[in-house]
């Protein structure tokens, strides 16, 4: 049976003191969380201080991003031996933000899960739809385009050594919300899009639902079949609404 995994994704937000606070508050209550998996990805220049925070705990570290290439002449990129060695065990890939902001197609994205891999990194890999996307009824369509993506370069097997997650990008910061059958449907087509390649991957893989999941919805959404967690956003810098988040399903 797939655990539920619930990672912390804090973007663009933090200071030195504020993230102290915040781990402290998350140490605290993680021990109520029962099997859950649980993870926090905090901006590049704070994975050092989270990483002595959480050594020792059962909160595992991630990445926001990660560079496609190893080392040389890129600057402004983290490489993921660079990630190893502070400790991260995940590196998200292929956020909604970065194909969104930064232009970072399907390719790219696929080299950037590949990058993680090969140095040992789980994978986190988003796709989803645009509001215009969904309205055309193309959900299906470019959710395959972007898994498709990873399987022509990786190969179907690696997905099983990797965690995917799904984000509406309408229902993140749009006042709009997908149902938890919304968000079911969409797992659903993922993992039978895998099963169609390869049962076992599909039936290992955890597929995390990150379209603005909050204590309130949480249970509701981690009880669907398919899903199996959540990559959670704003509610993940307060550690109350985070604990509360990640008890939910356990």
């Amino acid at each position: 049976m797939r655990q539920t995994l619930v990672a912390g994704n804090w973007k663009l937000n933090g200071s030195q003191e504020s993230i102290k606070t915040l781990v402290s508050g998350i140490l605290a209550g993680v021990g109520d969380t029962g099997n859950n998996q649980v993870a926090v990805c905090p901006p590049f220049i704070y994975i050092p201080q989270v990483a002595e925070l959480v050594r020792g705990s059962k909160v595992a570290l991630g990445s926001q991003d990660i560079c496609d290439q190893d080392a040389g002449a890129f600057t402004g990129e983290v490489s993921g031996p660079m990630l190893r060695e502070f400790g991260c065990r995940y590196a998200i890939v292929g956020h909604s933000e970065r194909r969104a902001l930064y232009a970072e197609d399907d390719e790219f994205t696929a080299r950037k899960f590949a990058a993680a891999r090969n140095n040992g990194l789980t994978p986190i890999l988003c796709v989803g739809e645009t509001l215009d996307e969904r309205e055309q009824g193309i959900t299906e369509d470019v959710v395959a385009r972007q898994l498709d993506a990873v399987i022509a370069l990786e190969g179907i097997a690696a997905l099983g050594e990797a965690v995917i997650a799904y984000e509406p990008v309408w229902a993140i910061g749009t006042g709009k919300t997908a149902s938890p059958q919304q968000a079911q449907d969409v797992h659903a087509f993922i993992r039978g899009k895998l099963a169609g390649l390869d049962q076992a991957v599909a039936d290992k893989v955890q597929v995390l639902y990150g379209g603005s999941v909050k204590g309130s919805n949480a249970a509701e959404l981690f009880a669907m079949q398919d899903i199996d967690g959540g990559l959670i956003g704003g509610a993940s810098l307060n550690a109350e609404d985070f604990l509360a988040i990640c008890k939910a399903g356990g």
